[in-house]
């Protein structure tokens, strides 16, 4: 038998109870399982995605890089006088 846990500070969609939602996992459906104590309601979540990670600047492993990108030089006026 799985082990249900309570979750703290959670809300029961159906009634509005707090601190009357367990959840426990599912390990053969690969599901997450939620229960609300009070009025009997139950939740379901999937665990993992079989889907591919969709692919990102922060995960891209290729970056592509411009051969013709130079880099600004920014120019410093030492004398603020002279630009009038």
């Amino acid at each position: 038998m799985p082990l249900k846990r309570f979750i703290a500070g959670a809300v029961c969609q159906r009634c509005g109870q707090q601190d009357k939602v367990r959840s426990w996992e599912d390990p053969d459906a690969n599901l997450m399982r939620r229960e609300c104590v009070a009025c009997g309601h139950e939740d379901v979540i999937a665990m993992k995605s079989d889907a591919d990670e969709i692919p990102t600047r922060v995960n891209y492993t290729d970056p592509v890089f411009d051969e013709d990108v130079k880099p600004v030089r920014i120019l410093l006026d030492d004398d603020p006088k002279s630009a009038h």
